[in-house]
């Protein structure tokens, strides 16, 4: 459909990048054509020329803008973001060559404010949490994989002190490296808590689905069936004040700990998500819950298929899909509860297989040919952990069945990127409406621009926002 310049003006106004491509903004003042995202100035609208290609652009006399680089965006290309994924595949193998944030800053060839606006970004984070997330996975792999001492360990991932080592590792992961080391020889394993932790927050996220044949709560104590890379098994966790115990029936105590910790939601800064709610004067968004953190899916493909299926509908009827996908795919275990489905087992379906199970016809297809991409290689979902949250979504994006909702859905509770919206949630915009005494709830321009503020914790924004407008739990 053609857009009018009035509805281009508009989605330039609001940055939609979803409009990229589409068509460019030349700016007859400066003489430079952009992206409708690109975040300079919003040129005024009488100063403004659409065009439909770069080339009708520089025909018209004007050059490309430096900062959004539309002549990359229409080739495919992206520099800039080449450049920060190299940065930060050399910060991961070798964070000990990296003392602190400034040698991040001097490899960049950017200048400080520059490099810290790419790495908000394109990953959602800083460059001293990189440098630090880098330094704990190293010495994750240290701990497994040879007899060092602790001391040698923190030193060769680039820890200053074992002291600063042990409380940043605790911290992210609920456990001592030592008994971190310790997981791969055992089946349980103890998690600490955070202070302030949300606990009955987490009950409500793990209890949503009281007939849920994958996992169940039963007072403090959870059972859910996982699968991990040797088969399927079953991880209890029990739940105190300070502390988690958890253990996993078979296979791979370190597997169990990633999903544990994820399921915890521990390495997420509720703490900063509080200050800046408290800073912005919304203390009433995280009152009673400061400690709230985003339960993590147990796999990327679990979430894949909740992101899919739960379009469009209500909660309950989207639950009910779920359950009835897992007894047709997945595997029975102990005590009634299912084994969730592999890709390779939705693949094998066919469409017309989830019609009786009151699948739309649209969202069968988009279950099972999106499984038989992850099935084939062609999607690598392990591969988009690492990625930037930019190419992570673009990737994403990319597969047909997969919208903005369903992909940011996706990146903020299976992948644990922190700065996450999925527009167009009725979940955030009536929370809005309650937050900011709205007297409509807003559109997808104006949560975009209300959401701004969260901004790089948007993701935790739109789980207090869930909570808003619900009692506290008990």
């Amino acid at each position: 459909m053609r857009m009018t310049n009035a509805t281009m003006y508009a989605r330039v106004l609001a940055g939609d990048a979803s409009c990229n491509g589409r068509f460019f903004t030349g700016v007859l003042t400066t003489g430079i054509y952009c992206l409708p995202s690109c975040k300079a100035r919003k040129p005024k609208p009488g100063n403004v020329r659409f065009f439909p290609t770069c080339e009708a652009a520089r025909v018209a006399g004007l050059r490309a803008c430096k900062k959004c680089h539309p002549d990359d965006f229409a080739r495919g290309a992206d520099p800039v973001l080449e450049d920060v994924e190299t940065l930060v595949a050399e910060v991961r193998a070798a964070p000990r060559s990296f003392s602190d944030t400034r040698a991040i800053v001097r490899r960049s060839g950017f200048g400080a404010t520059r490099i810290f606006e790419l790495f908000r970004q394109h990953y959602h984070t800083t460059p001293a949490d990189l440098l630090l997330r880098a330094r704990l996975a190293v010495a994750k792999t240290a701990l497994l994989s040879s007899d060092a001492g602790l001391a040698e360990v923190a030193g060769d991932s680039g820890f200053e002190s074992l002291s600063v080592f042990h409380e940043h590792f605790r911290q992210h992961h609920g456990l001592t490296p030592a008994a971190y080391r310790e997981l791969g020889a055992a089946r349980a394993f103890a998690l600490a808590l955070p202070p302030g932790y949300a606990l009955g927050y987490l009950r409500r996220a793990l209890s949503r689905d009281l007939h849920s044949v994958t996992e169940r709560l039963t007072g403090d104590v959870y059972t859910g069936a996982v699968q991990l890379s040797d088969g399927p098994a079953v991880l209890t966790l029990r739940f105190a004040a300070a502390t988690v115990q958890a253990e996993i029936s078979r296979g791979s105590a370190v597997e169990a700990h990633a999903i544990a910790a994820g399921l915890l939601g521990l390495d997420q800064d509720a703490a900063a998500f509080a200050r800046l709610a408290n800073r912005l004067g919304l203390a009433r968004l995280v009152a009673g819950r400061a400690g709230l953190r985003i339960a993590q899916t147990p796999s990327v493909f679990d979430g894949l298929l909740w992101s899919i299926i739960g379009q469009q509908i209500n909660f309950p009827f989207a639950c009910l899909l779920k359950r009835r996908l897992i007894e047709r795919a997945g595997a029975p275990l102990a005590d009634g509860l299912y084994a969730p489905p592999t890709p390779a087992a939705v693949a094998a379906l066919e469409p017309a297989d989830l019609l009786p199970l009151q699948f739309s016809r649209q969202k069968a297809d988009y279950v099972v040919q999106t499984a038989r991409l992850i099935a084939s290689g062609q999607l690598d979902l392990a591969a988009l952990r690492p990625m930037s949250a930019t190419r992570a979504a673009r990737t994403l994006l990319a597969v047909h069945g997969l919208g903005p909702w369903s992909v940011n859905y996706l990146m903020m509770r299976a992948l644990g990127f922190p700065d996450c919206v999925p527009l167009g949630d009725t979940g955030v915009t009536s929370g809005l409406q309650s937050l900011l005494k709205l007297e409509e709830r807003p559109d997808v321009d104006a949560t975009r621009r209300l959401m701004a503020m969260f901004a790089p914790h948007r993701s935790l924004a739109t789980a207090h926002l869930w909570q808003f407008n619900r009692p506290i739990p008990t």
